[in-house]
Parts: structure tokens; C-alpha cells; sequence
């Protein structure tokens, strides 16, 4: 059983930064494909980075503003957000990923799900 457990998020202004942690077990170790997504009312969740052994991914919208990383001895993936816009504002959740059989951004990859962290961003 995988869990994960985000926290980091909160209500800055625009232009200000954040670092978002998931703490997590299992698959984390083992080093499985991880993905940070976020959600906001009346929207599809979108993924807004992603993290293999080596290599990341980035949505167009936050790329040159966000980073991920990942630290194997505290079985935790980061987001660091800088330049924060008000339409980052969204529930940020990390997720690991189960199948491999479509596109690291496609959300139905991702079987192991946190409760997210809340980021709101004010102009």
C-alpha cells in the first residue's frame, strides 16, 4: 500500500514562491515514475511535472517557473514554484505512477494518489 502525504501549500502574492514536499512509501522507494498535478474548480486535472530516475517533464504553463525533485533517502518528491501566477491557484497533488501504457500526462497512469495541498495565489 502506497501513501502519500503532501503539505507546502498556502496563499502567497503574485511573484512570490513556494516548495511543496510529498512524502510518500513504496513505490517512491523503488523508484517508480512520480507527478505532481493540480486541479482547480471546473477544470481537468492537469499534470504540472513529472520526475523519473533522472529526467523531468514540465507542463507549458509553469515551465522556466517550477522544478521537481526528488530525494530517495526521505522518500520524498519536492516542487519548488517560483514566480507564482493567480492561475496556479489549485489543489496540488502528488501521485505515482502504475501503468505505463499511455502518457506520463495522461492522469490515468497514475494510480496512487495523495490528499493534496491547497496553493492560492492573489494579485
Amino acid at each position: 500500500q502506497v501513501r502519500l502525504v503532501e503539505s507546502g501549500g498556502g496563499s502567497v502574492q503574485a511573484g512570490g514562491s513556494l516548495r511543496l514536499s510529498c512524502v510518500g512509501s513504496g513505490r517512491i522507494l523503488s523508484g517508480y515514475d512520480m507527478g505532481w498535478f493540480r486541479q482547480s474548480p471546473g477544470k481537468e486535472r492537469e499534470l504540472v511535472a513529472a520526475i523519473d530516475n533522472s529526467r523531468t517533464w514540465y507542463g507549458n504553463s509553469v515551465k522556466g517557473r517550477f522544478t521537481i525533485s526528488r530525494d530517495y533517502s526521505k522518500s520524498t518528491i519536492y516542487l519548488q514554484m517560483n514566480d507564482l501566477r493567480p492561475e496556479d491557484t489549485a489543489l496540488y497533488l502528488c501521485a505515482c505512477r502504475t501503468s505505463y501504457q499511455d502518457s506520463r500526462f495522461n492522469p490515468s497512469e497514475y494510480g496512487d494518489w495523495g490528499q493534496g495541498t491547497q496553493v492560492t495565489v492573489s494579485s
